[in-house]
């Protein structure tokens, strides 16, 4: 078949073809040499391959169970987002309460026992056995209580008797009397009652009972935002509607630092305003407080409030009206020159400039300091270093003792609600675990940093040592993405001050003698070295290097201008100061 239309080729090729050979069970090829098929047997052939089949195959996945989920999550978790975590755990999971004194709480052996007498062969509950059999010792768990005492039945020999003189009947085969147990007089007095009916206060007008106390939300100051402090100010200026909605249209186009992101035409046509109206209503928003927004450019911001001081057409307004190139670089001389004017009044000029504000929206825009709760405190006593973290204010979790009785079948004879309780005590457990597994993983952690950090706490940043995440990891004996976790938004109040946890692990630059020095430090010793300059001579980056290599650190130009450029220094030209 294949030799007779050998003629009617495709593109279609086979590197190897055996088929079966007349007369002979076994396969042997009839080509030898890589061969074409027709068309209908080429679209056989496709159809064949795009047939749905079914394929058994075995692989290896690693599934995260939700327990190990949780202890990641956990783990990565600083102070006061655990906190807010529990809190909501709390609210979610009822068998679980923050711990107080003098309330009874539920046993481990407790949680046992009734447990065991409820599994019937199911595999779930064993999750929860192990639990408590392996944290019998954990404070949070083993709390104490001990296991319920059987119930003893006594025979009464006076026994009640019916109304017609009879005795009652007695209880059928199987069927345990009730205990009789006394009633307290004092439990029947309903106290809602006697205070409503003999503690009457008296009468109240229907205005006293109905007001309502101002909310304590409204005695807290919210931030001013830049757009509030401009709309402000713009309700108590006389103008036209329209150009007081084109004001409010530039002052929703103003960026955090105050300067205009859209063109006026942009303007124009979104708030379908004419041309005019939106350029009095820029020339009366940039004549606002604070001075400069509105601006385009840092150029137009420093204009702006160059001519708030009246110094319109001044030394230093034509200053960065037509030399702010010169000032960049700070050719002094060249700009005292290009105006005709003293050395002296230049400089005068310069130092107005220097303390005008390039970002005028800024100040009210910040956020303020972000406040930092340390998650560790590292202090000395004697010649040893303690290492402690900060509970204070975390709630301390235990199982709730007054669900017990649902996970006994005698006491609750619905399955759906013992294993639901049965799952929320597993839940609970597993986050107890978890959170004591966060505590140990962060101290030794700790325990580790502090090992190799001594001469930081004792003398400072300057004597910070190299230190990786894989080395600290390879210490304790757990993956380098736990070691990240644990330190990740995690602070330690030090004897120098309060770090970031991260802050201690960095990379040693290589070198004879630079193997020894992290990246910090090695950043340090540059600004250093940039701030002692000479300005009318400042250290090019090739300088720097060489004085870098001359103390043992192997570093290249490159390097340098990287480390410059990240802390924001310019570069040797714009540093230069020309007499």
């Amino acid at each position: 078949m294949f030799r007779g239309n050998i003629d009617l080729i495709q593109d279609f090729h086979f590197e190897h073809w055996y088929p079966l050979a007349r007369g002979s069970e076994s396969r042997r090829p009839i080509l030898d040499w890589p061969i074409t098929c027709s068309q209908p047997v080429l679209s056989w052939l496709q159809m064949s391959m795009l047939s749905p089949r079914l394929q058994l195959k075995v692989s290896q996945k690693q599934i995260l169970t939700p327990g190990l989920v949780q202890m990641v999550t956990v783990l990565q978790l600083n102070r006061l987002e655990l906190k807010d975590m529990i809190t909501q755990e709390i609210a979610e999971n009822p068998v679980l309460e923050e711990s107080v004194d003098g309330i009874e709480e539920l046993s481990a052996e407790e949680v046992q026992s009734i447990l065991e007498r409820e599994r019937v062969g199911d595999p779930s509950d064993q999750v929860i056995l192990e639990t408590v059999n392996g944290t019998g010792s954990e404070p949070e768990i083993a709390a104490g209580i001990p296991e319920a005492s059987p119930v003893e039945f006594e025979f009464d020999a006076s026994a009640p008797v019916s109304l017609d003189g009879t005795a009652p009947a007695p209880a059928a085969e199987g069927e345990i009397a009730e205990p009789k147990t006394e009633k307290d007089p004092f439990d029947e007095i309903d106290f809602g009652t006697f205070f409503d009916d003999y503690l009457d206060p008296g009468y109240k007008s229907p205005a006293s009972e109905t007001v309502e106390k101002p909310s304590f939300e409204t005695f807290l100051s919210s931030p001013v935002t830049l757009a509030d402090h401009l709309q402000s100010q713009l309700a108590v200026l006389v103008m036209s509607e329209a150009v007081r909605d084109a004001a409010d249209n530039i002052i929703g186009n103003l960026n955090e630092n105050g300067y205009l992101t859209a063109t006026l035409e942009e303007i124009a046509d979104s708030g379908q305003h004419s041309m005019a109206e939106v350029q009095e209503g820029l020339r009366i928003v940039q004549s606002l407080d604070p001075a400069g927004v509105g601006a385009k450019d840092v150029r137009e911001c420093l204009l702006l409030q160059i001519e708030s001081r009246n110094g319109k057409d001044g030394v230093a307004w034509q200053i960065v009206a037509n030399h702010l190139k010169l000032l960049e670089t700070r050719q002094i001389k060249e700009i005292a020159k290009q105006l005709g004017r003293p050395l002296e009044h230049v400089q005068i000029a310069l130092d107005v400039i220097r303390h005008l504000d390039p970002y005028p929206g800024l100040r009210y825009s910040d956020q303020g300091a972000r406040q930092v709760e340390p998650d560790v405190y590292i202090f000395k006593e004697g010649d040893e270093y303690i290492i402690q973290l900060n509970d204070d204010d975390l709630p301390q979790l235990r199982l709730n003792a007054q669900y017990r009785k649902m996970l006994d079948r005698d006491q609750e004879p619905s399955k759906e609600i013992r294993n639901y309780v049965k799952d929320r005590y597993a839940a609970a457990i597993q986050l107890i675990k978890n959170i004591e597994q966060r505590k140990q993983t962060i101290l030794k952690v700790c325990q580790s940093i502090v090992r190799r950090q001594l001469d930081f706490l004792e003398h400072g940043i300057d004597t910070l040592k190299p230190m990786m995440i894989k080395e600290v990891a390879e210490e304790i004996g757990v993956h380098p993405s736990t070691v990240s976790r644990a330190v990740a938004s995690k602070y330690a109040d030090t004897p120098q001050g309060v770090f970031e946890l991260r802050y201690f692990f960095s990379e040693a630059v290589q070198g004879s003698a630079g193997s020894a020095t992290p990246l910090l430090i090695l950043k340090r010793r540059v600004k250093k070295m940039i701030e002692e300059e000479d300005t009318q001579h400042p250290l090019t980056d090739e300088q720097i290097t060489a004085r870098l290599k001359s103390e043992g650190i192997d570093v290249t130009r490159r390097t340098v201008a990287k480390y410059r450029e990240d802390m924001k220094i310019p570069s040797t030209h714009q540093r230069r100061v020309r007499a």
